[in-house]
């Protein structure tokens, strides 16, 4: 078998989009998959659409690897070594490997899937090892730098509301550890009340958790409510964007862009950097490794203790602070 598909992986033509390499039994299982991603796992448009985009890519190389368009049979009989050649294949036109474990990934949900609807079965996906990723560590912005964005980002619009809702924001992802998609996701309902401690909020694969919610994010949500133009239903967005709609994560990051600029913040100064920082600092001021994990509602302890790496410095002060031995001889030793 040819270990090339005869087109590039890596194609982004409308036709890599619209028309499927395969055969219509698998094409019928991919829309049901995609509503299922949807509707009862509640993944954004933007996971659905990759995770498309991944299995045409495989179908795509399945189909020249086989010499036709492969059925939900083709896709069962497939051996480990027709899917060491598809890695093979990605790794030969230079695509990341971080990709290609995430395409991965994505392969193994849809074989899951198909396995547990009783459509195709295949054993051999599972003996695949996923490729030796970097070891990547999170880019967090120092406090300094993370106060001046939340205090800056308000004079970026001539709009007074509008500059309230970004702070608001902005102090979810760093006062409450919100990814993004989580600030962005509250409604009217979900906005704290006076004195309200703690807030719920829906993260991946739709789990709740609760996190403590400082005076000064509440305070601001309450400074924007007061000021937005806007009529609310419980079930509206608690952000709106400047005609009304719903808030977009596009429009936050264009925010944090023009931070980066005015204030001459690293690249890695993002949305999400923000709770980086939030992981980062709690870590580095003492706080307890699996407390942040719930925190930052991560699924396992692996996801969290990437922030053991960041702030050594600040962990070393904490050691020498709480530490009873932390004084010893023997300590200083290992420190140098």
């Amino acid at each position: 078998m040819a270990a090339s598909a005869g087109r590039r992986l890596n194609a982004r033509t409308p036709d890599a989009e619209t028309l499927l390499p395969a055969a219509p039994d698998v094409g019928a299982a991919m829309r049901d998959w995609q509503a299922w991603l949807a509707d009862e796992k509640r993944a954004s448009p933007h996971t659905c659409l990759a995770y498309r985009r991944d299995l045409v890519q495989f179908l795509g190389f399945v189909s020249g690897h086989l010499g036709k368009a492969p059925s939900l049979d083709d896709l069962a009989r497939l051996s480990t070594g027709d899917f060491r050649a598809w890695l093979a294949a990605r790794n030969s036109e230079g695509v990341k490997r971080t990709s290609s474990a995430r395409a991965l990934s994505t392969l193994r949900g849809f074989f899951r899937w198909l396995k547990r609807r009783g459509l195709a079965d295949n054993a051999a996906l599972a003996t695949l090892r996923t490729p030796k990723l970097p070891k990547s560590v999170p880019k967090a912005l120092t406090a300094g730098e993370a106060e001046a964005a939340i205090g800056t980002v308000a004079e970026l619009s001539d709009e007074d509301w509008i500059g309230k809702r970004d702070v608001a924001v902005l102090l979810l992802l760093y006062g409450c550890g919100l990814r993004i998609g989580e600030a962005l996701g509250l409604t009217r309902a979900q906005a704290p009340k006076p004195r309200q401690d703690s807030l719920t909020v829906t993260g991946k694969g739709n789990k709740q958790r609760m996190v403590p919610l400082l005076p000064v994010v509440s305070a601001a949500i309450a400074d924007y409510l007061a000021a937005c133009p806007f009529a609310f239903q419980d079930d509206t967005p608690l952000f709106r964007a400047k005609r009304g709609g719903a808030l977009s994560a596009r429009e936050m990051q264009r925010r944090m862009q023009q931070l980066r600029l005015l204030l001459g913040l690293p690249e890695s100064a993002t949305p999400h950097a923000l709770r980086h920082s939030f992981a980062t600092h709690l870590l580095a001021g003492g706080g307890d490794l699996r407390a942040i994990q719930e925190l930052l509602g991560h699924s396992s302890l692996a996801a969290t203790q990437r922030y053991t790496e960041v702030d050594v410095a600040g962990l070393m002060d904490v050691y020498d602070k709480a530490h009873p031995r932390a004084k010893t001889t023997y300590a200083r030793k290992i420190r140098t």
